[in-house]
């Protein structure tokens, strides 16, 4: 049996509170205490895990950040790398340190939030992800445990929820709402996962924009996909293959570049053929040609954001919960015409 922090209090004849002081380096034991208590570790061969070095303060000094599944996927993706820079410039101040998932299923994305609040790993935890019927904001609410929501959160009272989103109902309905300015009337609308919320969000605003223009919202124009590479580019393959193709495509800023360079096999040019519109406004937007317009939604900002609000909660158990919208601005470049045929 290995041996707990338990044996070692009794051993040095002190509290498991006074071991997990001078695991600590707590000032306030003495010098003689201390060195008593280390010679019971070191007498009991003794190895405290991550739990027991963090008894005495009951804070880990860490913040769990939940990716979607599958994280070595999303680390593809332009959002993530700078969300968490956000996030971990504000967590610098506080000297807080980050603790990753690197989950491949949702189910395993759920056991290790278990593990990470069971545990104690984590003083707080950053979802940066929302889904429709998502078990872990259930979860995190029933366990009362301090958590910030990246997106706005799928639960009958969303005011309940510490979140941080942008107004994604806006940002769909302004890139529809744009394109029918340029008089195009076959919009197409590629999203990644038809249960992710941002992306429920954005098709709301997309069929917002099209009543209020009297257009039909035509289902072979939408598609979803889960895979970035392979399955966003099914799924533009799929929206163009129908007999009158949409002569605009509004989709994130990934699959608008995977799209750039599919179409020259179309024998398709943009923006003359197809006017394009990306959401989230990755630099790879502005390098590519032509330089997409896209719609930036501020992601460093999302993550400072989010880190600010984990903050006030962990520094006032008892406040309200808060929600921010940051803004977001429409970035017009070169990858949108007038449709004139």
């Amino acid at each position: 049996m290995s041996v707990t922090i338990k044996d070692v209090a009794s051993e040095a004849k002190v509290a498991t509170s006074t071991v997990s002081r001078v695991l600590a380096n707590s000032p306030k034991i003495s010098a003689e205490t201390a060195k008593r208590v280390r010679k019971a570790i070191a007498d009991l061969n003794y190895h405290p895990n991550h739990t027991a070095r963090s008894l005495a303060s009951q804070l880990t000094k860490t913040i769990g950040l939940v990716m979607p599944s599958s994280a070595h996927v999303s680390f593809q993706n332009p959002f993530f790398p700078e969300v968490i820079r956000g996030i971990s410039t504000e967590a610098h101040k506080k000297n807080y340190g980050l603790y990753l998932t690197t989950s491949q299923t949702d189910e395993e994305v759920f056991e290790e939030v278990q593990r990470m609040v069971q545990e104690k790993r984590v003083d707080a935890i950053i979802l940066l992800f929302s889904l429709e019927n998502d078990r872990l904001v259930h979860y995190l609410l029933e366990q009362d445990f301090p958590f910030v929501l990246l997106g706005r959160p799928a639960v009958t009272n969303p005011k309940d929820v510490w979140y941080v989103n942008n107004d994604n109902v806006r940002t769909g309905r302004l890139a529809t709402e744009y394109l029918t300015l340029l008089k195009h009337e076959r919009i197409g609308l590629i999203l990644n996962r038809s249960d992710a919320v941002v992306s429920q969000d954005r098709t709301y605003g997309y069929k917002e924009a099209l009543a209020q223009m009297n257009l039909p919202v035509r289902d072979d124009y939408l598609a979803y996909y889960t895979d970035q590479h392979t399955g966003s580019q099914d799924a533009f393959i799929s929206v163009m293959s129908v007999p009158e193709p949409p002569t605009a495509i509004i989709a994130e800023d990934m699959v608008i570049f995977g799209i750039l360079r599919t179409v020259q096999e179309l024998g398709l040019r943009v923006p003359d053929d197809l006017s394009l519109v990306a959401f989230n406004n990755y630099m790879i937007s502005e390098l590519a040609s032509p330089p997409v317009t896209s719609i930036d939604i501020q992601i460093f900002e999302l993550g400072t954001q989010a880190m600010k609000l984990l903050f006030k909660q962990l520094e006032d158990s008892t406040s309200s919960p808060e929600q921010v919208i940051v803004p977001h601005q429409l970035i017009r470049r070169q990858s949108c015409s007038r449709w004139q045929k």
